[in-house]
C-alpha cells in the first residue's frame, strides 16, 4: 500500500511536471513568433525542429520514450518482467513537450503513463522485489498516470487492469486503486481542473434515438481501424527516409495541416470542449474532414519519432465525427431534436475504445472527465458494438499492434492456475551448459550432439551471459564451420528470468516469443546465468 501510493504520489508530479514543461516550450515558441512577426507559416519551422529534436534526444539517449508510450510498456511487462530503464521518465518529458509543445498532434496520457510506469518499475527494482510485485506496481503507475492526466481515477484504475495488466481479477487491484487515486489528488492539487471538459448535461429523451447512436458506433469502427492503420502505416512504411530526415518530413507534414486546419495541433483538448458545448458553427463536412485531418497528423507525429500518446487523439477525433453525424442526420429527423454535443460525447467513447478495447476505461473516462451521466444507454450501446466489431475485423489494437508487427504477441493474462504456484527455482534446474563466444561452430554444434540439446547459453571471458546460440541459428550461417564463432551466430542480449519468476509466466514468456529456452539469471545480475529454463 506504501509502494502504491509513492508511484501514485509520484505519477502525479510527474504529470504536473510534463504539463509545466508543455507550458514552458509553448510559451518560448509564442515569444519566438512575436520576435519573428512570423504567423502561421511559422509552423513549417517549429514543428520539424521539435519533432527532429524528439527524435535525436530519444535516439541517442532513451529509444523507448519515443512513440506514445504504451507499446513500450507491455513489451517490457511482456518480455523484461517490467523492468524499465530509471532514465526513461526524464527523456520521455523533455521529448514529450518538444513534440507536442511546438505543434506536434499528440496527447499527454500516453506519456504521463509511461513516467508512471517507469517510477513504478524504479521503485520496484529500488525495493528488489519479485516480479508479480514488480508488474503490480508498473501497471498501478501507468493507471496512475491516466488518472492524473484526467483527473479521473476510476478510468485510471480500469485502464490499468484492461489494457496494462489485461487483467480483470482482484489479484493487483487494491494496489492499483491506491496510485491512481494519489495520482489524480496530486495532479489536481498542481494543476486544477484544467484537464477536464465543462460540458452541459445531456440525456436521452428520445430512445428512438438508440438507432441514432447504433450507427454512430458503425461509424466509429471504420475510425478506428483506420486510425490503427494509419498509425502502423507512418510507423513502418516511410523507413526509405533516412533516420534524421524521416522526423523533418513527418513534421512538414504535420505543419501542412496544421496550416490549413489549426485546431487539430497539440492535443486538441480545448477544441474538443467547444464541440462538447455546441459552440463550433461549422458544417458537417468540416468536422468530418477535421477527424480524418487529426487521424493523419497524430501518425505522422509519432511515425516521425515524436513522442506522445494517442488517447486524447482519439477523443478528438470521435468528439468531431460525432458532431459531424448529427448535423447530417438533423435535417431528416423529425422525431426529437438531435444535440451535437450528446453524440460528440459518445463518439469520444466509442473511438477510443476501438483504438485501445478498453470498453470500461472507455465508458468510464467520459464519465469523469465530463462529469455527465445522463448518456448511459447510448455510450454502452455504441461502445459494444465498436468492441464487438473491431475485434472482429482488426484483432489488434493500437497498443498492441506495432508489437505484433515485429513479432511479440501480448496474451491476457490466465487466471490463477497450478504452475502459478511454482517457481523457476523449485523446479531443481541443473547448472546450464554454455560455451565461449570464441568457440567455433564446429565446437557448439560437438557440445549441443554431446549432450543432446538444440540450444545453449553464449558467454564472454568473464563468463557474463551475452547470447544464446541454437541449431537454427548455426544451420543460417550454413552449418558447422571453424572460421565462424558462436558470437557470430548466436542471438545478442537474450530474454531472461530470474529464479522467483512463476514457471506460468516463464511459459507464457516463451510462447510470446517462440523459443523453447530462457536463461536463468541472478536476480541481482542479470548477466550471470544460473540455470537454463527449458
Amino acid at each position: 500500500m506504501v509502494l502504491a501510493l509513492i508511484v501514485g504520489i509520484g505519477a502525479g508530479a510527474g504529470a504536473a511536471a510534463l504539463i509545466y514543461s508543455l507550458r514552458i516550450v509553448s510559451t518560448a515558441v509564442l515569444r519566438f513568433a512575436e520576435f519573428t512577426s512570423l504567423d502561421r507559416s511559422l509552423l513549417f519551422i517549429v514543428i520539424p525542429v521539435g519533432i527532429w529534436l524528439s527524435w535525436l534526444i530519444t535516439a541517442k539517449w532513451a529509444p523507448e520514450a519515443a512513440g506514445h508510450g504504451v507499446p513500450q510498456i507491455l513489451k517490457a511487462l511482456t518480455l523484461r518482467g517490467g523492468r524499465i530503464p530509471p532514465k526513461i521518465p526524464f527523456f520521455k518529458t523533455i521529448a514529450t513537450a518538444l513534440t507536442i509543445g511546438v505543434g506536434g498532434s499528440a496527447g499527454r496520457e500516453g506519456s504521463i503513463a509511461q513516467i508512471g510506469a517507469g517510477i513504478g518499475s524504479f521503485l520496484a527494482r529500488l525495493k528488489n522485489l519479485n516480479e508479480s510485485e514488480t508488474r503490480a506496481l508498473v501497471a498501478a503507475g501507468a493507471g496512475a498516470g491516466i488518472a492524473a492526466t484526467f483527473n479521473a481515477p476510476i478510468a485510471g484504475m480500469f485502464f490499468a487492469m484492461e489494457v496494462i495488466l489485461r487483467d480483470l481479477s482482484m489479484r493487483h487491484l487494491h494496489t492499483v486503486v491506491v496510485a491512481s487515486v494519489a495520482g489524480a489528488v496530486v495532479s489536481h492539487s498542481l494543476i486544477g481542473d484544467e484537464l477536464t471538459f465543462q460540458v452541459s448535461p445531456y440525456s436521452l429523451d428520445d430512445p428512438f434515438q438508440l438507432i441514432l447512436y447504433l450507427f454512430l458506433g458503425l461509424i466509429a469502427v471504420g475510425l478506428a481501424i483506420m486510425f490503427i492503420e494509419a498509425l502502423d502505416w507512418f510507423m513502418f512504411v516511410p523507413d526509405r527516409f533516412g533516420p534524421w530526415m524521416r522526423p523533418l518530413a513527418m513534421g512538414l507534414s504535420v505543419a501542412a495541416i496544421g496550416f490549413v486546419a489549426p485546431s487539430i495541433l497539440g492535443t486538441g483538448q480545448v477544441f474538443i470542449g467547444t464541440v462538447l458545448r455546441d459552440e463550433v458553427s461549422m458544417a458537417w463536412w468540416v468536422l468530418g474532414l477535421l477527424a480524418i485531418a487529426k487521424l493523419v497528423a497524430t501518425s505522422a507525429t509519432l511515425g516521425g519519432k515524436g513522442a506522445g500518446g494517442i488517447f486524447m487523439p482519439s477523443l478528438f477525433i470521435g468528439a468531431t465525427a460525432g458532431a459531424a453525424f448529427a448535423k447530417i442526420v438533423d435535417p431528416i429527423w423529425t422525431t426529437s431534436q438531435l444535440d451535437p454535443g450528446a453524440f460528440a460525447l459518445v463518439g469520444m467513447a466509442a473511438v477510443f475504445a476501438g483504438v485501445s478495447r478498453a470498453s470500461f476505461t472507455s465508458i468510464l473516462i467520459v464519465f469523469e472527465i465530463t462529469g455527465d451521466y445522463g448518456l448511459v444507454l447510448p455510450l454502452m450501446l455504441a461502445v459494444a458494438v465498436v468492441t464487438v466489431l473491431t475485434n472482429r475485423f482488426h484483432p489488434e489494437s493500437a497498443y498492441t499492434a506495432p508489437l505484433a508487427r515485429i513479432g511479440i504477441h501480448v496474451v491476457p493474462s490466465d487466471q490463477i492456475d497450478l504452475l502459478s504456484t511454482i517457481t523457476i527455482d523449485q523446479l531443481g534446474l541443473q547448472p546450464p551448459v554454455v560455451v565461449h563466444m570464441s568457440d567455433s561452430l564446429t565446437e557448439v554444434v560437438g557440445v549441443l550432439r554431446r549432450n543432446r540439446l538444440n540450444g545453449v547459453a553464449v558467454v564472454d571471458d568473464d563468463d557474463r551471459l551475452i547470447g544464446v546460440v541454437s541449431d537454427s541459428d548455426i544451420n543460417l550461417l550454413g552449418g558447422p564451420s571453424d572460421q565462424l564463432t558462436a558470437a557470430d551466430a548466436m542471438t545478442p542480449d537474450p530474454v531472461t528470468v530470474t529464479g522467483d519468476l512463476p514457471v506460468s509466466q516463464a511459459l507464457e514468456r516463451m510462447a510470446v516469443l517462440g523459443v523453447g529456452r530462457l536463461p536463468v539469471t541472478d536476480r541481482s545480475d542479470p548477466t550471470r546465468i544460473e540455470a537454463m529454463f527449458r
